[in-house]
C-alpha cells in the first residue's frame, strides 16, 4: 500500500512539473569588434551566420538539461573575426532578417541578446543601441532582455535602457567568455521562472577612461584587483549582477569609454555597488600599464637576440606585432613589420635563429604555392591589399615548407621558408593563438628562437610556452599608441588622452525600467 502511494505521488509530481509552463526565450545577436581607424570594410560575407537550432552549438552549456529549462526560439546569430567598419548595407541585411525571424516567434517572455559591443557601422554612432531598440519595438517593453557582452564593448545609455539584465566577461584574456554567457542566460531564466521579472533598479555610470585591452589584463594588477571586486557585489542582498566594461579603444564615437553597471531590487545596494566599482576604476587609472614590456620593433629584436644568446635553452622569445592585430580589428595585412624582418642582417646569416612570422595574407603567393607544391621555390607578393598606409606589398622568394586547406578563417595556408625565417601566408587573414595553429603547418613554436605574432596580449597557450615576451608598438588600425590615432568624436576630456583632467562625476545614473 505504501509503495502504491509513493508511486502515485511520484506520478503526480512529474505531471505537475511537466504542466508548468516554461518561459519562451529567443536568442539573437551580431558579434564583432571593428576598428574605426582601419581602412578595411566588413561585409555580411565576413560573418559566420547560424540560424534556428544550429545556434545552440555556439554555447557549450546547452545540454539536454539546459534545453529543458525553457522553450527556446533561436533566430539568427552572426559572428565575425574582428575587422574594419561594417558596411551599412550589411548591417541592415542582418538586423532586418533577425527582426523578421523574431516576429515569427512572438510572444516571447525573454530574449538572450548576444553581442560583443564594439561593432562600428558606416554612418552610425551606436549600432548595438540601434539594434536593441529595433528589437525592443518588435518584442515589446514587457519582454525581458538579457544582454551578454565582451568587456571591451561599449554600453551606451540606449543599450543600458533597453537591456533589463546585462553582463560581461570578468577575465582578460577572456577565459570566462562561455561562463559569462551562461550567467546572462541563468539570470534571465531565474527572473522569469521565479516570477520576479525585471529588476527594480539599474545603475549606469560612464567612466571617462579609454584604455586598450593590453593595459587592462586581469592577469596582473590593477586589472586583477579591480575585477576581483565584481563578484562580491553580486552576493549582496538585492543585487543580481555587476559589470565593468573597459570599452573599445579603437572606436571613435561618443559611446567609447568605460562603463560600470549594477542592477537588482535593492536601490541602496545597487547604487552603492556601482559607485564603489566606478570610483575604484578611476582611482586605479594611473596604475594601468601594458601587461608585458613594450617598446619599438627594433628594440624588441635587440631584446630577442640578447635573450637567445643568454638563454638559448629557453624558447621561444615572443614578439607581439600589436598595431595590426586582427583579433582587435586590424586589417591583418600591414607589411611594415615583415618588411623590416626580411631586411635584418642578423636574420640573413646561415646560423641565425629560426623565426616564425604569423601571419600575412597573400592570395597571389598562396595560389602559386599550391600549384608548385611543398619543396618548390616560388616568388610572389603579399600584404597591403587593404592597409597600405605604412608599407606597400612586399615580394617573398623562398621554399614552400608546408600547405594546408580548410581553415575556418584563413581558408588556405602556406609556410614559405626564407633562409631561417618561416612566413605563414594565408588566403584570408587569421590570428594565430594556439599551438595547433602552428603544428598543423609542420612548425614547432616551442622550439623556434623567435615567434612574431600579430596579436596583443598572449592567449594562455602561447603565454605558457614563452621563454620571454615583449610587445612592439607597431603601426596599424589598432595602434596601441592612442595619441597617434587622431580621435575626433569621443567625449573629452578622456583619460589618458587628457592626463590632467579633473575628477569626473561618478554618481550612479538610475536607468528607467521599461514596463
Amino acid at each position: 500500500m505504501k509503495k502504491l502511494k509513493l508511486l502515485l505521488l511520484i506520478i503526480l509530481t512529474t505531471l505537475s512539473c511537466d504542466s508548468i509552463e516554461k518561459p519562451r526565450i529567443g536568442i539573437a545577436g551580431i558579434w564583432i569588434e571593428s576598428s574605426s581607424f582601419s581602412p578595411s570594410r566588413t561585409t555580411i560575407n565576413d560573418f559566420k551566420i547560424k540560424k534556428n537550432n544550429e545556434i545552440f552549438s555556439s554555447y557549450t552549456f546547452f545540454d539536454k538539461s539546459y534545453m529543458n529549462k525553457a522553450n527556446w526560439f533561436p533566430t539568427m546569430r552572426a559572428r565575425a573575426l574582428p575587422g574594419g567598419v561594417v558596411t551599412k548595407e550589411s548591417y541592415e541585411l542582418m538586423v532586418n532578417e533577425i527582426i523578421e525571424r523574431t516576429k515569427k516567434t512572438l510572444p516571447l517572455d525573454g530574449l538572450f541578446f548576444d553581442i560583443h559591443g564594439a561593432m562600428n557601422v558606416e554612418g552610425m554612432d551606436d549600432p548595438e543601441g540601434d539594434f536593441i531598440e529595433r528589437i525592443r519595438e518588435v518584442i515589446g517593453s514587457r519582454t525581458l532582455i538579457s544582454t551578454s557582452m565582451d568587456s571591451h564593448g561599449n554600453v551606451s545609455k540606449k543599450l543600458a535602457t533597453n537591456s533589463d539584465l546585462i553582463t560581461c566577461y570578468r577575465m582578460a584574456p577572456h577565459e570566462d567568455a562561455m561562463e559569462s554567457k551562461q550567467r546572462a542566460m541563468d539570470n534571465l531564466i531565474e527572473r522569469l521562472v521565479s516570477g520576479k521579472g525585471k529588476p527594480k533598479y539599474k545603475a549606469w555610470i560612464p567612466v571617462p577612461i579609454l584604455l586598450p585591452g593590453e593595459k587592462t589584463s586581469t592577469r596582473v594588477n590593477p586589472g586583477k584587483k579591480l575585477y576581483s571586486k565584481v563578484d562580491p557585489m553580486t552576493k549582496k542582498d538585492g543585487v543580481i549582477d555587476a559589470a565593468i566594461w573597459v570599452g573599445y579603444a579603437w572606436g571613435d564615437a561618443p559611446r567609447n569609454h568605460a562603463v560600470v553597471m549594477t542592477y537588482g531590487d535593492n536601490k541602496r545596494e545597487v547604487v552603492e555597488s556601482a559607485e564603489e566599482l566606478a570610483n575604484d576604476f578611476w582611482n586605479f587609472r594611473h596604475e594601468f600599464e601594458f601587461v608585458a614590456p613594450t617598446t619599438t620593433l627594433d628594440l624588441a629584436f635587440d631584446n630577442a637576440f640578447d635573450y637567445l644568446e643568454r638563454r638559448s635553452d629557453s624558447r621561444p622569445f615572443i614578439i607581439s606585432d600589436m598595431g595590426d592585430n586582427p583579433t582587435a580589428g586590424g586589417a591583418g595585412d600591414v607589411t611594415w613589420t615583415l618588411d623590416k624582418i626580411l631586411k635584418m642582417d642578423q636574420l640573413k646569416k646561415n646560423d641565425s635563429p629560426e623565426l616564425i612570422y604569423a601571419s600575412i595574407p597573400g592570395p597571389d603567393l598562396i595560389s602559386k604555392a599550391f600549384e608548385a607544391g611543398v619543396g618548390s621555390n616560388i616568388s610572389g607578393f603579399v600584404g597591403a591589399m587593404i592597409d597600405d598606409r605604412y608599407s606597400p606589398p612586399i615580394e617573398i622568394s623562398g621554399i614552400v615548407h608546408s600547405l594546408k586547406r580548410g581553415d575556418l578563417n584563413a581558408e588556405l595556408e602556406a609556410v614559405i621558408k626564407v633562409k631561417n625565417i618561416y612566413i605563414i601566408v594565408t588566403n584570408k587573414r587569421k590570428p594565430y593563438h594556439y599551438i595547433s595553429d602552428f603544428t598543423e603547418l609542420n612548425l614547432e613554436p616551442n622550439l623556434t628562437g623567435i615567434l612574431v605574432v600579430k596579436i596583443g596580449y598572449l592567449v594562455p597557450e602561447l603565454y605558457n610556452i614563452r621563454g620571454d615576451w615583449i610587445m612592439a608598438l607597431t603601426p596599424g588600425g589598432v595602434d596601441q599608441d592612442l595619441d597617434r590615432l587622431g580621435y575626433k568624436n569621443i567625449r573629452r576630456p578622456m583619460y589618458p588622452l587628457d592626463k590632467d583632467m579633473e575628477d569626473p562625476d561618478l554618481s550612479a545614473r538610475l536607468i528607467k525600467i521599461q514596463t
